[in-house]
């Protein structure tokens, strides 16, 4: 089948799936596949293929973030249940005053999701951000939106997320400039599309006075318990950062030891995001026991409830996003645009973000995405005198951050936590995402215009 009747099937596919869940209120987990089915069959893949990859999608997305979901949920739990998510929350909007608590989320995002995985990180803070809404009578969707974004701009563009990490490597980009350049690039992005797209969506009449509602799951009398009968706001956040401290402590010591001894062994285990976060549960149980009447098995026991509608919706995105791999789609894409790489300077720049953010968009993976476009520019950049490797990577990193759409797991795990419908979703994580993409896009431009004068990008 040629691109343009593949690009129309998916995009039939796609309108089926938000359709179904906006128009006809059908289940996400039930549109997810259907659309997955519909896909298929409309791009000619045989039944039985299709079938195994629905179920080979839903199985990938479960072996990849299904105990991260679990284990999230519980530390979420531990949290909430001792009155440490409004602590943190208290502390936070002291040290940054109302008016700032946005940016204070979106660095915290930011900074968080440089070592540890954008699913895993928004888990475990956005229990916190319902508090911080709560308590600071701040919209709940710009605190959303300034903590989503602030995750994914790092998750794309900044090392060492695996993303940046592998094309960086392809294009043979200086890892030291790449990392300059990329927090150049992309704390403004974050800022734009996380906090000033953010709050400009809170301050529309559907979503100004939105603090409450969300949380209608919310405990009463954990919000006005006395602040002596409650953990520190300063333990809150120590058990926050648990988990992503031994992550980035096993990333780290995994790059200085020799692979196959036991010491790299014990780091690369310790530094596994499931292992990590079970860890940071079991500390936070311990830590908080006192001020918590829940057994651990209860905590455990809900968490493992409230995620079974979490999962399921999110495996079903994993399910359709394979199918629409299996049709090869990605590869045409390729193939198709390759000619527009042609030519040196901006029109370069441009053609990298293009066909990252079109394929980001066509197969939900910012990682496949990032390594498959950077596996076209890497010859062409290569043969080509006077190309910036440095700049192309930022420009392809920039198209893995926004158009997530509903193939997305992240769209599902952004929709589902916050307890977001469809459309909001998208008015808040998809055009966020996209808008941080596109400022991180301009400021490399800018920077191409200077390439001759600034260090490391010739």
């Amino acid at each position: 089948m040629s691109l343009g009747l593949l690009i129309v099937v998916f995009l039939i596919a796609l309108i089926f799936v938000l359709v179904s869940i906006i128009k006809f209120d059908l289940h996400p987990f039930l549109a997810l596949l259907i659309g997955g089915l519909l896909m298929g069959i409309l791009s000619g893949m045989s039944l039985t293929d299709i079938a195994t990859g629905l179920a080979n999608g839903f199985g990938s997305t479960m072996t990849s973030i299904g105990i991260l979901i679990i284990l999230g949920v519980a530390l979420g739990n531990l949290l909430h249940l001792s009155g440490c998510t409004s602590q943190i929350a208290a502390l936070m909007l002291k040290m940054t005053g109302q008016k700032r608590a946005g940016l204070a989320v979106n660095l915290t995002g930011y900074i968080v999701s440089i070592p540890v995985f954008f699913d895993a990180a928004f888990v475990i803070l956005v229990n916190l951000v319902k508090s911080l809404s709560r308590k600071g009578k701040i919209p709940f969707v710009s605190l959303v939106c300034a903590l989503a974004v602030g995750l994914i701009t790092t998750h794309a563009l900044v090392i060492p997320t695996p993303g940046p990490v592998a094309v960086a490597g392809t294009m043979g980009a200086n890892m030291g400039w790449f990392l300059l350049y990329s927090i150049i690039v992309s704390l403004p992005a974050a800022i734009i599309g996380g906090v000033v797209y953010g709050k400009f969506l809170g301050k529309s009449d559907k979503y100004a006075n939105d603090f409450a509602n969300a949380f209608d799951d919310v405990d009463e009398e954990t919000e006005i318990t006395s602040d002596k009968n409650l953990p520190s706001g300063g333990l809150g956040i120590f058990l926050i950062f648990l988990p992503i401290v031994i992550i980035l402590l096993g990333t780290i010591m995994t790059m200085f030891l020799e692979e196959g001894t036991m010491a790299y062994i014990f780091f690369a285990f310790l530094g596994d995001k499931n292992m990590a976060l079970l860890i940071g549960v079991l500390v936070a149980f311990f830590a908080l026991k006192k001020y918590i009447k829940e057994s651990f098995n209860e905590i455990v026991t809900d968490a493992t409830t409230q995620s079974g509608a979490i999962l399921a919706i999110t495996g079903a995105g994993g399910a359709f996003g394979a199918i629409i791999n299996a049709t090869g789609i990605g590869d045409k894409l390729v193939a198709g645009m390759t000619g527009l790489t042609e030519g040196a300077g901006i029109a370069m720049i441009i053609a990298a973000f293009v066909i990252s953010q079109v394929l980001r968009a066509a197969q939900g993976s910012t990682t496949v995405a990032l390594v498959t476009t950077s596996a076209i520019f890497s010859p062409i950049v290569a043969g080509m005198a006077g190309a910036s490797p440095v700049l192309v990577v930022l420009a392809i990193c920039a198209g893995g951050v926004g158009l997530s759409l509903p193939n997305d797991s992240g769209f599902w795990v952004v929709n589902r936590f916050s307890k977001f419908d469809v459309k909001q979703t998208m008015k808040v994580w998809t055009v966020g995402g996209t808008i941080s993409g596109v400022t991180a896009l301009v400021i490399v431009i800018v920077l191409s215009l200077f390439s001759s004068v600034l260090p490391g990008l010739m």
